[in-house]
């Protein structure tokens, strides 16, 4: 550094202990002020072009990465050979059971559900019973309903989580 302020290339000032070298701007040529306007206009001209061509390879870079992560004619042409298989079987299975003799008639139908009315209806009714007479006994005794169900070893439906169907 202390060579090139020899020469004269740079400027060398002295502060105590410590040396500050620079440019010197005297060496380059003074610029006029049209030629500033036409430099920050080239500037501003460039900076523009350069922010337009940073989006454009955003776009293809989005781009790029929606048809990388899209599938390949190949792997499409499989997937919709699996689905017209899938397809295929579906609807063999559908056939079979269209096909099947062994349908449940209306009357077959009703029985059933006559029988399951009557018997949610022989529940309740048996159930009221137990309760009645559960509270009956449970009047003269000394302990809780719980300790009398688990010394008789009843089990409740609410113990089991069971609840009679609504008719």
């Amino acid at each position: 550094m202390e060579q090139l302020a020899q020469q004269g290339k740079i400027k060398e000032k002295v502060y105590g202990k410590q040396k500050i070298y620079f440019a010197d701007q005297a060496q380059f040529p003074c610029i006029s002020d049209p030629e500033l306007k036409n430099l920050d206009s080239q500037i501003t001209e460039l900076s523009s072009k350069v922010q337009a061509v940073q989006q454009n390879c955003k776009q293809m870079e989005t781009e790029l990465k929606d048809l990388n992560s899209a599938m390949t004619t190949d792997d499409m042409v499989k997937e919709i050979e699996a689905l017209k298989e899938e397809c295929a079987n579906h609807t063999e299975k559908l056939k079979k059971i269209k096909s099947a003799t062994n349908h449940v008639t209306p009357a077959e139908k009703e029985k059933v559900y006559s029988e399951r009315k009557q018997y949610c209806k022989e529940w309740r009714k048996r159930k009221r019973m137990a309760t009645d007479l559960f509270d009956a006994i449970l009047e003269g005794y000394p302990k809780s309903k719980k300790q009398f169900f688990e010394e008789v070893g009843v089990e409740t439906d609410e113990d089991c989580k069971v609840t009679i169907p609504d008719v």
